[in-house]
């Protein structure tokens, strides 16, 4: 336990890892935590035949059912040691694997990487949204050297977040799936506020291990608006965050210490 001052400010309800970048991923009980976030998240990445872009669901004109795949690892993932395959589950219930030599006749004609092409780039659609830092264009964004991940390893998002966007939206169904965290954390004292504005710059204490830095706000984009099972297509929910949070629904963090995260973790602020 670390000896600096601490405060209670919640408790883990929900762990998620994506392990083929964009698409579905995997409810978690439990997780190793390393440098590189939680670990076999984002492990996977599929890799346009084409123009070498890295698919994203952040452009759905190009890659429109993305959220139709579902990935989970094939095993436990475990440090230092190779990444298990991915199994990805098809709209038909087909389920592929990455060790397949044809799996890219079944998946957008796209191979699955798993290692990261260097500079790799990925494009993001923009809808025609007041707030957004631009509008119905579709940009090019490189992704941190060496991962699949857009900005930062680690994305956390708390209840109160998703009950403050709830208020001000009510129409809108505001689930965990459409914002794709981390780390879902009920805060400890409830509300509707954007509790983790006020994290930015702090650690993060889980469990008895675990130390993250929030870095920043995590900018929502369009996929937040796009349909998911049984989850309409919503611009509204977008819009929401962009008119009360400046378009931003939880926070960014890197990894100060790396260990075990569970479900019930206590969540103290440094």
């Amino acid at each position: 336990m670390s000896g600096s001052t601490q405060t209670f400010c919640g408790s883990v309800v929900a762990l998620w890892r994506y392990p083929v970048k964009s698409m579905m991923g995997e409810e978690l009980n439990a997780s190793e935590v390393t440098e590189g976030g939680l670990l076999g998240d984002r492990a996977y990445a599929l890799v346009d035949s084409s123009d070498g872009k890295v698919a994203s669901a952040k452009n759905p004109r190009k890659w429109p059912s993305l959220f139709d795949f579902r990935a989970a690892l094939a095993d436990v993932p475990r440090t230092g040691m190779t990444m298990p395959p991915v199994r990805i589950t098809l709209p038909d219930g087909t389920v592929l694997s990455s060790e397949q030599p044809d799996i890219h006749q079944g998946v957008h004609q796209a191979g699955v990487a798993s290692s990261v092409p260097e500079a790799a780039m990925a494009e993001e659609y923009w809808p025609d949204m007041e707030g957004l830092e631009h509008r119905d264009t579709v940009t090019d964004f490189g992704l941190p050297q060496g991962t699949f991940f857009d900005a930062a390893v680690v994305h956390v998002l708390t209840t109160a977040t998703l009950d403050g966007l709830r208020v001000r939206y009510p129409e809108g169904r505001f689930e965990i799936r459409r914002f794709r965290p981390n780390v879902v954390i009920e805060a400890a004292n409830g509300g509707t506020s954007f509790v983790e504005n006020a994290w930015i710059g702090r650690t993060l204490a889980i469990g008895d291990a675990v130390r993250l830095s929030v870095t920043g706000p995590c900018p929502r984009c369009v996929m937040t608006t796009l349909a998911q099972g049984d989850l309409p297509r919503d611009t509204g929910i977008l819009r929401t965050a962009a008119q009360h949070n400046q378009a931003n629904a939880g926070v960014y963090a890197s990894v100060l210490q790396g260990g075990e995260i569970r479900r019930g973790d206590s969540v103290r602020l440094e």
